[in-house]
């Protein structure tokens, strides 16, 4: 029994069919109980008073922050019919690879010459402007001349106006001389008279004397005459110079406004031109658009239009492709109630699904398997499903996300709030409360201090 000896008798005797030996054994049986009870119990006394850090629990899924890093459809710009494809599923393109190559169903593109005939219209367009130009080359000309017979027209008519002038007064002199002598025959006619009355002269001295009175008296009506006819002369010709200036106005009147109507059909001109020209661009281009190609490298994983001969529409998804190069982030979605509690940079432990891991919630630093990030975006608008969505991104300090995670791969999330004791979140947990269900006297004041200069700006 004492093992003093090599000798055992084990083997022979039977212990428990001695008393004695239950007696022990029930001693040492009861001393473990008594000992496991009053750990029970002091662990039940103390564990309230362990440190628990308050957590939120979400579920979600990976995703991007970036726009052009999630998965996109390539979409078709025109409408077209399949007709070649150059990809199968799960193929990895790289960006400007051809996807599917499309032919034409609208009408006004089935030209297979459309573009060397908008181009030809173009040429031809342009050659009209030339024309226009040497046209309107042609009517400044025109006016030029007008302008120059209008001077020499308006000079030459003054001359004759000058020269009227001077032909007046030649006259008036003219007939102050014929004037004169008339007068002067007069007199002679009357000293003849008397000289005749007395005997002196003779009959034929005297009718001389008239008839050369006669005479003078001829050429002064003669010169009035053509006094009067050289006023009325020069009357015309200042009328002549009024004429000369309306009509040479009216031709000039003419002829910008046929300048400012041929500038205006070259203006109709380059107006159809750049017309052409945008045409003639959109139809180059658009043939670009029969190859649709990869916008960017990344694995084709659906292809949505499927055969040849299919008619598709602008617009239309054609296939589905997921980048190669991403930045991963988690998308998560809170209850409004926890909205207000959550802050950028918030600490989170994150489980991906697949990756085995032993969380302890309220105890992050005894979890075991779980990856870190933070709160890099809060929406600021509910989601259809009446929660919000936040962002994660990995924490850079820490160990990085697994390089073998897919978008759209679940996750479970912890976001770390306070640290409070036990008994206090047991006490939150079953009155359903929220975290900060207390706030401390300097931060209602810090709250009052913030709102009162709003209220009095407001």
């Amino acid at each position: 029994m004492l093992n003093i000896s090599n000798n055992n008798i084990n083997n022979q005797v039977d212990l428990k069919d001695f008393n004695s030996n239950k007696l022990l054994t029930r001693n040492k049986i009861t001393r473990l109980s008594v000992w496991f009870i009053i750990l029970v119990i002091s662990l039940f006394i103390f564990s309230p008073f362990l440190p628990w850090t308050q957590n939120i629990f979400s579920k979600g899924y990976v995703t991007t922050r970036s726009p052009q890093q999630r998965p996109q459809a390539i979409q078709s710009v025109i409408a077209g019919r399949l007709e070649k494809w150059f990809v199968q599923e799960g193929d990895f393109v790289n960006v400007g690879d051809t996807i599917v190559y499309m032919t034409e169903v609208k009408s006004e593109y089935l030209d297979t010459n459309l573009v060397e005939r908008t181009s030809e219209q173009v040429n031809a367009k342009v050659q009209s402007l030339d024309a226009y130009d040497s046209k309107i080359a042609a009517l400044d000309n025109q006016y030029d001349a007008l302008e120059n017979g209008l001077k020499f027209k308006l000079l030459q008519t003054k001359n004759k106006v000058t020269q009227g002038y001077n032909k007046i007064k030649m006259d008036s002199i003219d007939l102050a001389a014929v004037e004169y002598n008339y007068e002067i025959t007069k007199n002679q006619l009357l000293r003849v008279k008397e000289l005749y009355a007395k005997g002196l002269k003779s009959l034929t001295e005297l009718q001389e004397k008239e008839y050369k009175l006669q005479a003078e008296l001829a050429k002064v009506n003669i010169q009035k005459n053509k006094l009067i006819n050289q006023k009325n002369e020069l009357h015309n010709l200042q009328l002549e110079l009024l004429t000369v200036e309306r009509d040479y106005a009216d031709k000039l009147s003419k002829s910008i406004s046929e300048k400012q109507t041929a500038i205006s059909s070259k203006m109709e001109g380059i107006a159809e031109v750049s017309k052409l020209k945008n045409q003639l661009s959109n139809y180059t281009q658009r043939k670009k658009f029969y190859y649709v190609t990869a916008p960017q490298s990344g694995y084709i994983t659906k292809t949505i239009k499927k055969g040849l001969g299919e008619t598709i529409k602008e617009g239309t998804d054609i296939a589905i492709i997921v980048p190669s190069n991403y930045d991963l982030a988690l998308e998560l979605y809170v209850k409004p109630q926890d909205i207000p509690l959550l802050e950028f940079g918030n600490k989170v432990n994150i489980r991906f699904d697949g990756w085995p891991a032993i969380v302890m919630s309220g105890w992050p630093d005894a979890s075991v398997g779980v990856f870190k990030g933070k709160i890099v975006a809060i929406d600021r608008y509910i989601s259809d499903n009446g929660h919000y969505r936040i962002l994660i991104s990995p924490d850079p300090e820490k160990k990085q996300w697994p390089t073998k995670l897919s978008i759209g791969t679940g996750a479970q999330a912890f976001i770390f709030l306070k640290q409070v004791p036990l008994w206090y979140e047991i006490w939150r947990q079953l009155n359903g409360f929220p975290p900060d269900y207390y706030e401390n006297e300097k931060e209602k004041v810090d709250v009052i201090k913030r709102k009162a200069p709003i209220k009095s700006i407001k």
